[in-house]
């Protein structure tokens, strides 16, 4: 239970964006202060609006690749673009964000005493040569390719943080999320779960790249938010890099094939060739989070998906049936 002692200010980066905005809800349930940062490059306001009128949240647009002057105890470093559309629309911006957005934000860890938490990512491990992935399996990454900026950035950025720690004694958190889904997603962000569910929403046929026998392992939104703040509590020894995820497997044409199915929708399936790098394999080892944070995901895929395709067929009908002009 939450007292107002352990009450505090905290800085949420990226919070107007999908895990952002979850989390910003999270955190003022608990009674704490959030200052929300968000250029919108891919969140939205909409994703907050319902916070606008809390007392104890503020908003600002800003963008971490510039240096941010405030007074917060915790930080949860969430800015980056995190689907392919997204962060290879601009790739040099992308590297920007992760890179110096976490020499900002360190930067400020360091100034003020604050705690912080890295927003990592699967991608580390790009398409991996061990399977399922532990914390300890370097990865197989190419660092050239059209993805590189992601991958390659949010690595840098687990760089800077353990050296920010070793020579600075940063208080630091390093979270490898594992795909996440869940309500405000972006519609258009090109994952397969937003996909798959827009497209059969929509009478579309359902675009599986390759054939589909690659996989991943999703996890839900409300999980994940759960892990982050768990690891965010831990004592400061536990440092990560931590996986959080969901060790569930499904391959991409289970997912497509439950969707249409939970949908009712009569789509077919298209396949497209894979695009470049795309890794064939995807599911986290979360040992370390059960061990150490007494954390593991209890929201089983078909109930995450209900409430996904509920959010989406909520947005379809918006836009199918707009409000008459005043």
């Amino acid at each position: 239970m939450t007292t107002r002692h352990d009450l505090k200010k905290i800085l949420v980066t990226g919070a107007a964006g999908f895990l952002g905005s979850h989390l910003c809800d999270r955190l003022i349930a608990q009674g704490h202060e959030v200052l929300g940062v968000d250029n919108y490059f891919t969140g939205s306001r909409s994703n907050i609006a319902h916070l606008l009128g809390e007392p104890r949240f503020e908003m600002m647009r800003h963008d971490v690749t510039f240096p941010l002057f405030v007074e917060v105890d915790e930080i949860y470093n969430l800015a980056c673009p995190a689907s392919p559309v997204h962060y290879q629309h601009d790739p040099v911006q992308t590297t920007k964000t992760s890179v110096h957005g976490a020499i900002n934000m360190l930067g400020l860890a360091k100034r003020t005493g604050a705690k912080i938490l890295q927003a990592s990512t699967s991608e580390v491990y790009g398409d991996p040569a061990e399977h399922p992935q532990t914390e300890a399996y370097w990865g197989n990454v190419n660092p050239i390719g059209p993805r590189s900026c992601y991958d390659e950035g949010k690595r840098c950025a687990e760089t800077l943080f353990f050296d920010y720690h070793r020579q600075n004694g940063v208080r630091i958190k390093v979270m490898r999320i594992f795909n996440t889904y869940g309500p405000r997603m972006h519609p258009e962000d090109g994952r397969v779960v937003s996909n798959f569910i827009m497209q059969a929403l929509t009478g579309q046929p359902i675009t599986i790249y390759g054939d589909g026998g690659q996989t991943r392992s999703f996890c839900y939104v409300d999980d994940l938010v759960d892990g982050m703040i768990k690891l965010m509590e831990s004592p400061d020894e536990i440092t990560g890099p931590i996986n959080v995820g969901n060790p569930d497997e499904f391959t991409i044409r289970q997912l497509a094939e439950k969707v249409v199915e939970m949908v009712g929708a009569d789509a077919g399936l298209v396949f497209k060739d894979l695009p470049v790098d795309d890794p064939m394999q995807r599911r986290p080892d979360i040992s370390k989070a059960r061990t150490l944070l007494n954390w593991e995901p209890t929201i089983p895929l078909d109930a995450g998906l209900g409430h996904t395709i509920d959010y989406f067929r909520a947005l379809v009908n918006e836009r199918q049936d707009p409000r008459p002009s005043q």
